[in-house]
């Protein structure tokens, strides 16, 4: 039986993470616990499949995670622009007693339309303003469910948002797809004489004012593409002071190539803002699991956090695997390295 969960909040000078009855530091260790192994969302398994949630929980666990990352569509939690989806609503509680259980924080990701075709074309159809608005609508319904459990780690407005830059009018809400997945999304069409920033905090605002009616204490944050490793010198929109003051702490994608992991930690190093810091995706994609252990251990000073990715397979499936693919090795070794790694007890 797991001890109870203590509630995870900022350290006094707000520039780490810690328990909240006893102080010491915490470090975040985990997954991103996003699809199963054929490509499936969470939402579209675990009902029919409640078995599989729980015996993965279990596996994260054993692996030495203390921290799941669960992403959640708009699609799945609101039946209109001002109703929400009591049914999914339900089963998130499910799921957060579950965390409770197996001794799990939840770093909950809202917002998702990882998949266009499941999109609402009621949603599509909204103005800026309603699109907002009913954003909202999602955030306080899934903060009322999850206000009273130690098991909510934090809450993460959206995975990858983006402005619209100055003179530029969009016409699609999502940007691109990636191996069958929409992951970034625009906030906003056109800048309609605003600034970037200005547009930028008063969604943030809005959307964690609608959190904070049930949930005051809980951590938030967003899910942010690293543009300063893709363009040397970018800022950090989100989280400068002027625009995400409302946000507890920065998180960050990083998957560095081979080769270039001071290249990464010199764009991560950008993030450091006096805020805690999670690298809240990563994975060896485009480098060794040695390489991605440089990169962990060379951002040691600067991140509060790291979290790969588990999609359902142990490393003994992925073992007995007569074939495997290269993404089945590549996992497994990932896989082993993090339970070897054990970040979560070690400062």
């Amino acid at each position: 039986m797991n001890a109870p969960l203590e509630p995870i909040r900022l350290s006094k000078d707000g520039r780490h993470f810690a328990y909240e009855r006893s102080g010491e530091r915490f470090l975040a260790w985990g997954f991103n616990y996003d699809h199963d192994a054929n490509g499936r969302l969470l939402e579209e398994y675990w009902e029919q499949e409640w078995p599989t949630v729980v015996a993965d929980f279990q596996e994260m666990k054993a692996l030495g995670a203390n921290v799941v990352r669960v992403h959640f569509q708009v699609g799945r939690f609101l039946k209109s622009a001002h109703e929400s989806d009591a049914k999914a609503l339900k089963q998130l509680a499910r799921l957060v007693t579950l965390a409770e259980t197996t001794g799990l924080y939840l770093d909950i990701t809202g917002l998702g339309c990882y998949h266009k075709k499941e999109v609402p074309a009621w949603y599509n159809a909204l103005s800026e303003s309603a699109r907002w608005e009913a954003q909202a609508v999602f955030w306080a319904a899934i903060a009322k469910v999850c206000a009273t459990s130690p098991a909510i780690f934090c809450y993460n407005l959206m995975n990858e948002p983006v402005v619209p830059g100055p003179g530029t009018k969009e016409k699609e809400w999502l940007v691109g797809e990636f191996g069958g997945k929409n992951f970034v999304q625009r906030i906003a069409l056109d800048l309609a004489g605003r600034t970037e920033d200005d547009v930028a905090r008063r969604w943030i605002e809005t959307l964690v004012a609608a959190i904070r009616k049930h949930d005051p204490k809980r951590l938030i944050t967003l899910g942010g593409i690293p543009w300063a490793l893709v363009f040397p010198g970018a800022k950090p929109q989100f989280y400068t002071k002027e625009v995400g003051e409302k946000l507890d702490f920065v998180s960050v994608h990083f998957y560095p190539k081979k080769g270039e992991v001071e290249k990464a930690l010199t764009a991560l190093r950008t993030y450091a803002l006096d805020k805690p810091l999670v690298i809240e995706e990563m994975f060896p994609l485009e480098c060794s699991v040695a390489e991605l252990d440089a990169f962990i251990e060379g951002s040691r000073r600067l991140a509060d956090g790291w979290i790969g990715f588990y999609w359902g397979k142990t490393i003994t499936e992925l073992a007995r695997e007569k074939k495997p693919s290269i993404s089945s090795v590549i996992t497994r070794r990932w896989l082993e390295y993090f339970k070897a790694k054990k970040l979560s007890r070690s400062l």
